[in-house]
C-alpha cells in the first residue's frame, strides 16, 4: 500500500506525526516479512551429523562456514537454510522413495519443502565427516524439533560409492528401520532429540553417506537427512 506524503500546503505537526507513524510501520512489516522463520514440526540426524545440522553449527561458531562445501551452499541459497537446518522436508511425501524423489535430489528432499536446500545435494567430498569404525554399532541421534510419531529408516551408501558422484536410490543400502524411538530432551529445542541404535556394516571403508528419511504415521510429511561419515 503506498503511503501518500502529507500535503505540501499543509505544516501541521499532526498530520507529519501521523504520516512518520504510517511509514515506520510498513517498514516494520517490512523487514519482519523479510527475515527468516523458524520452522514449526521437523528435524534432521545430529548424530551423526547431518549436512544442514553441521553447517549451522560451522556458521554459528565462526560467523560465517569455515567449511569450503557449507561456504558453497551458503553462497547458492543463503543462509535461511541453516537457520532451519531441521526442516528437510516434503508435506505430501507419504512415504515414497524411489519414482518420487529424483535421483541427486535425495539431500534436499527433491525440494518440495518450504525452504530451498538445493545446494545439500552438491556431490563434493569436502562436506563435514563423522568418523566411525566399520561394523560397529553407533547411536544415532535425530531432531525431534517436534515430535511425531512414525517409521525411521536408515540407509547407507554401497561399497564403491564415491562422494563426487550424485547420490541415487540405487546407490543406498537399507540397513535400519525403527518405528517411534525413545526421546531425550524437549522438543523445540537445539539439544531434544529422538536416539536409537544401528550397526554399521563390516565391509564399508572410506566415506560414505548414511541417509535417513522420516515417515511420519499420522500425516503425510516426510524428513530427510543425509550425513557425510568416514568409516575405517
Amino acid at each position: 500500500m503506498a503511503i501518500r506524503p502529507p500535503n505540501d500546503r499543509s505544516k501541521s505537526p499532526l498530520r507529519r506525526a501521523r504520516y512518520l507513524s504510517l511509514l515506520v510501520t510498513a517498514l516494520i512489516a517490512l523487514v519482519m516479512t523479510s527475515l527468516p522463520s523458524p520452522a514449526s514440526a521437523h528435524g534432521v540426524a545430529m548424530s551423526p551429523g547431518s549436512r544442514t545440522y553441521l553447517c549451522y553449527r560451522d556458521m554459528i561458531e565462526n560467523g560465517t562456514p569455515a567449511n569450503p562445501a557449507c561456504a558453497a551452499a551458503v553462497a547458492e541459497t543463503g543462509t535461511t537454510p541453516l537457520y532451519n537446518w531441521f526442516a528437510v522436508l516434503d508435506s505430501n511425501g507419504g512415504g515414497r522413495t524411489q519414482g518420487y524423489i529424483p535421483d541427486g535430489e535425495l539431500c534436499s528432499g527433491g525440494h518440495n519443502g518450504p525452504y530451498d536446500f538445493s545446494s545439500y545435494n552438491a556431490a563434493r567430498a569436502d562436506w563435514p565427516t563423522t568418523s566411525l569404525r566399520a561394523g560397529s554399532t553407533i547411536e544415532i541421534k535425530y531432531s525431534n524439533w517436534a515430535a511425531h510419531p512414525g517409521d525411521f529408516d536408515v540407509y547407507i551408501t554401497r561399497s564403491g560409492w564415491s562422494p563426487t558422484q550424485p547420490l541415487g536410490w540405487g546407490d543406498l543400502e537399507l540397513i535400519d528401520s525403527v518405528t517411534d524411538p525413545p526421546q531425550s530432551g524437549g522438543a523445540g529445542s537445539d539439544g531434544g532429540h529422538y536416539y536409537w541404535n544401528v550397526t554399521l556394516p563390516s565391509d564399508r571403508t572410506g566415506q560414505h553417506i548414511l541417509y535417513v528419511h522420516w515417515i511420519r504415521s499420522d500425516s503425510q510429511e516426510n524428513f530427510y537427512s543425509c550425513s557425510d561419515v568416514v568409516l575405517n
